[in-house]
């Protein structure tokens, strides 16, 4: 994302990341960035929260107003995301494995596929229940 808004920059297109990792938006060093301290993929708010993804939007947006000149700066905003326990959560490395076992059937988007596949011997016919 950094390296894009950059190339942007570059290009005469005005950019501003908005991003929940603050150590990957400064390595990244993007021309104009909006942080906040929300868990990882909630950077534009809480789920179903609209005020909340407005007000955080609003205020990123304002990183062009703030920012006159394209330069690594990055806005902290101030909103919270209520109880740190998503940070202890975050953290731990004693989480369990929460994944489901593969799913080792072939799968295809188009029943079309799966007919052409079959012809071709590429993978045997579906089993019945």
């Amino acid at each position: 994302m950094c390296l894009i808004a950059r190339y942007l920059e570059a290009h005469g297109i005005p950019t501003l990341c908005l991003g929940s990792a603050l150590d990957i938006l400064e390595a990244g060093k993007p021309p104009r960035a909006a942080f906040v301290d929300y868990p990882l993929g909630h950077s534009a708010g809480k789920p179903f929260d609209l005020a909340d993804q407005e007000d955080i939007v609003h205020r990123a947006l304002t990183g062009f107003e703030d920012i006159k000149a394209p330069g690594g700066a990055i806005t902290m905003l101030k909103n919270t995301w209520g109880d740190g326990l998503w940070r202890a959560e975050a953290s731990s490395t004693e989480g369990s494995d929460t994944r489901q076992p593969r799913d080792t059937t072939p799968q295809f988007q188009f029943a079309e596929d799966r007919a052409a596949a079959m012809a071709k011997e590429r993978i045997a016919p579906l089993k019945a229940n």
